[in-house]
């Protein structure tokens, strides 16, 4: 008991030490903000389709099915990339992952403007998705970082927060970029965004230095140093089994997210019948209430750990609970006939869904041993953006069958119900090197 009462106070005293040392405190808010912006950008680059869906499948003819695809055709290079991206920001540090992330995303956005033809357009969604999956790794490396254990769960949420930011200002902003410039346009813009992000960044950030190090990490450095000393591969924390179910969780989760993210603007315009221009405001009202559902889950997380409940259970808390609500929340949207109702519940569902996403991230650095923070992270998010990639595509082949999203969202309350389920029974306790 003495040995916990005195990690506890050496934790609050390293915490108050950093927080009480302006410019330390300056630069690892500022280096969030800078993260923060970057999110918003990411997911602009991402959501650029989604908004552009109907006009670019009237210009070059595609099907329901090969939009489908083409939406996917990000997410499958991205989930599969993440798993070496994490081992590279483990390697290389974030730095430098990440100001090769943003330059390359950028580029990609940029060359989409001029495709002509399925193949290319594809091609370039695909490298569009690798050159992004370093970034949301880079983050939780520069949290494990930057921030003590009681600390990680509110800047790990403000950076998710920059995509639910994003998703919510996208419908609006992009749907005038593209009535005023087209999606050509449209694209070149938003990929010209990037350009002043990578200025800031190698100008700003730095990893933080000894005497720093030592006050964020004070009181829990012990433990990780003699784990450190065992190098283990990037492989064994696939023997695991709370990898596996971490996998698993974030899959089902992911997967509703996802379309959310890639058929909203589709759906409130064939089931709900609002206009292209209309869609646009009214898609915004999900995403606004994902970011606070992000902003809760960590802040709720962050405070039950100042509690005194352990870390493993104050992260699964936010993950569970939004989980298993999102589900009872989106089941019931298809069978509704009033409008406001069903926006109601798209709202409160997505809400839930955005619970668990900072959440998810912070777990990965309470129960990933020290040097493969950012591995694990990567793991989690590769089984996340597989379920997230099978989205548009399972969605597609189910309107092109049925013509209506009412199994769409029955299935995505089952996913949400799975990955409530993995999560809660099955992830307990810390990766411990040797198991």
């Amino acid at each position: 008991m003495k040995n916990g009462q005195s990690t506890l106070a050496a934790e609050n005293i390293a915490s108050a030490a950093v927080a009480g040392t302006p410019l330390v405190s300056r630069l690892r808010w500022g280096i969030i903000l800078i993260l923060l912006t970057a999110a918003v950008v990411n997911y602009l680059d991402r959501a650029n389709l989604s908004i552009a869906n109907t006009t670019i499948a009237a210009e070059f003819g595609f099907s329901q099915t090969e939009m489908g695809l083409l939406l996917s055709a990000f997410l499958w290079p991205y989930a599969l990339a993440n798993l070496p991206a994490g081992w590279l920001v483990d390697k290389f540090g974030p730095r430098r992952m990440f100001s090769w992330a943003l330059g390359l995303w950028s580029t990609f956005t940029v060359l989409a403007s001029f495709v002509n033809s399925y193949s290319m357009f594809y091609g370039l969604r695909m490298m569009l998705g690798i050159s992004e999956s370093p970034f949301f790794t880079s983050g939780i490396k520069i949290t494990h970082r930057w921030f003590g254990e009681k600390e990680r769960g509110l800047p790990t949420a403000i950076i998710n927060t920059g995509s639910q930011i994003a998703n919510a200002i996208a419908p609006p902003i992009l749907t005038v970029l593209l009535l005023t410039l087209g999606w050509r346009g449209m694209f070149i813009a938003i990929g010209l965004m990037g350009i002043p992000l990578i200025v800031a960044w190698l100008k700003f950030y730095r990893d933080p230095d000894a005497r720093e190090d030592a006050l964020i990490h004070a009181g829990h450095r012990t433990v990780a140093s003699a784990d450190s000393r065992r190098k283990v591969s990037w492989g064994t924390l696939f023997k695991q089994r709370t990898t596996w179910f971490m996998v698993l969780g974030n899959f089902s989760i992911m997967f509703t997210i996802w379309v959310y993210l890639t058929w909203l603007p589709s759906y409130l315009e064939k089931s709900l019948g609002f206009s292209l221009k209309a869609t646009g405001w009214i898609a915004s009202i999900p995403f606004l209430a994902g970011i606070l559902g992000v902003l809760v889950g960590g802040m709720l997380s962050d405070r039950l750990v100042r509690r005194g409940m352990k870390a493993i259970g104050a992260r699964k808390i936010p993950i569970v609970m939004g989980a298993a609500l999102a589900a009872c929340f989106v089941a019931p949207i298809p069978f509704v006939s009033s409008t406001p109702l069903a926006i109601t519940l798209l709202s409160l569902g997505y809400f839930c869904s955005q619970m668990p996403q900072g959440a998810i991230w912070t777990l990965a650095t309470d129960i990933a041993p020290k040097e493969q923070v950012a591995s694990l992270g990567a793991i989690q998010n590769f089984g996340g953006f597989l379920g997230a990639a099978m989205a548009p595509i399972v969605t597609g082949i189910i309107l092109d069958m049925t013509g209506k999203f009412t199994n769409v969202f029955l299935l995505g309350a089952a996913l949400l119900m799975l990955g409530a389920i993995s999560y809660g029974m099955f992830v307990k306790k810390p990766i411990k090197l040797g198991d």
